[in-house]
């Protein structure tokens, strides 16, 4: 029977959960065990693909299609596993189950509560298709003291009882603040964070504390007393060059290694970070540079829109260049670049000038009617003047709508793929297929 890992978050969200099960189960792997990674997300939406990105950041979608969680990106590029639909699931999912399950009678008539029934759905959830599987690594989205997430501590406290000793393990992420006017390091909310989860039933087994810095041997001893943990299982997590160094660096402090001694297992396989040790070098000593900077909104979308929503689309635009980065470090390329030119649209052909000196453009991200068809209009002037990287959609319904207009001025008949529509001051972009007839 596969061990569970559950990892969860505490005194603020963002700190990097994701990416340190990720690593995590990147180093079990390295020993040669087989693993899994799964995302529990409290929101009620029933998967992320309705779901804003300038919200909940970019939607990550599976091999068998799925619309998931992100941090499900990062666990399929650290370990290679592909991820599944059956591997993320939100509070909207499982009270759809339940509501379904009662309606058709499914409960014989009991009162449906949040305990038993939401909880046992959602260990049924967990505890699905591990056949095969060494160790399985739960993430909990969010941090402890959500009330949306309250069900979902309630069940690992209940499966970490069910499953007896020395099948489970807890890691807690936490943050611990340098106070620069001080020049301290505090670990007060560590300790708030630890008593809320101790509050609900869960005692820690090792604590991952986020910092700037690395945190001293002190400090370190400090938080392990006050949160009932051994110092040894304090492990630090500074800020890293690179998110690929997050296993050498927990591997340095022994995070795998106390998280195997949690199960009993002293004498584990060294791991093998050679893979690790290249992808590294390869981030920091590339082989060649590509150059890609990112558009902006047009002017006239900027006034309607405003401030508050192109500063989520400017994080938005750099999360793409981050992503397009990643795929460099395969080819030995390091991809610099990463401006966001503003109302580009508007300035070519004479702005044109600005992009010989680079590889590539990539449209603005959008979200929404109003924001695509600036997409749209961007994507068709950097096609136009062979200076654009597409951007999926987007750039994919302007170029074959471009397409199509080629068509119907040839005498051709076609429907339009990603007709613009405007009227009432709004635009919108009504997608009808493409079909040449």
């Amino acid at each position: 029977m596969a061990r569970l890992i559950f990892i969860t978050g505490g005194v603020v969200s963002s700190l990097g959960k994701g990416l340190a099960s990720a690593a995590l189960g990147a180093l079990l792997q390295a020993r040669g065990y087989k693993v899994r990674l799964r995302k529990l997300d409290p929101y009620l939406n029933v998967d992320p693909g309705t779901m804003s990105p300038f919200q909940h950041g970019e939607v990550y979608v599976t091999d068998d299609g799925a619309e998931t969680d992100l941090d499900l990106g990062h666990y399929e590029r650290f370990t290679g596993v592909s991820a599944l639909k059956s591997d993320n699931v939100t509070s909207g999912r499982i009270y759809s189950q339940v509501i379904e399950k009662e309606r058709k009678g499914g409960y014989l008539g009991r009162t449906v509560q949040v305990i038993p029934h939401v909880t046992d759905m959602i260990k049924e959830f967990v505890l699905a298709d591990t056949d095969g599987l060494d160790f399985l690594l739960v993430e909990i989205g969010g941090t402890v003291g959500d009330i949306e997430g309250l069900p979902f501590f309630e069940a690992i406290r209940q499966l970490h009882n069910d499953l007896g000793r020395g099948q489970s393990a807890f890691i807690h992420l936490t943050l611990v603040p340098f106070i620069e006017a001080a020049g301290e390091l505090k670990t007060k909310p560590t300790q708030h964070s630890v008593k809320e989860l101790r509050s609900i039933g869960i005692q820690p087994d090792v604590l991952l504390c986020r910092a700037g810095v690395p945190i001293p041997e002190e400090e370190r001893g400090k938080i392990g007393l006050f949160c009932n943990v051994r110092p040894e299982r304090v492990i630090s997590a500074p800020d890293l060059a690179t998110i690929y160094e997050a296993p050498l660096s927990y591997h340095a402090q022994g995070f795998d290694t106390q998280v195997l001694k949690v199960f009993g297992i002293e004498n584990a396989p060294e791991p093998d970070l050679a893979r690790w040790r290249r992808v590294v070098d390869c981030v920091k000593n590339p082989e060649s540079e590509v150059r890609i900077d990112a558009l902006e909104a047009p002017g006239d979308l900027r006034g309607k829109l405003g401030e508050a929503l192109l500063a989520p689309t400017r994080l938005y635009i750099r999360s793409g260049l981050a992503a397009i980065r990643a795929g460099g470090v395969k080819g030995l390329a390091h991809i610099t670049g990463g401006g966001i030119t503003e109302n580009l649209p508007r300035a070519l052909p004479d702005g044109l000038d600005a992009a010989i000196d680079l590889d590539a453009w990539t449209p603005p991200k959008v979200f929404g009617w109003l924001a695509r068809s600036a997409g749209i209009e961007a994507a068709e002037m950097l096609r136009t003047f062979n200076c654009g990287l597409g951007f999926m959609a987007v750039a994919a319904t302007e170029s074959a709508g471009h397409v199509i207009d080629a068509f119907q001025e040839a005498g051709e008949k076609a429907w339009r793929v990603g007709e613009l529509v405007r009227g009432d001051g709004e635009a919108k972009v009504v997608y009808r297929g493409a079909l040449k007839l």
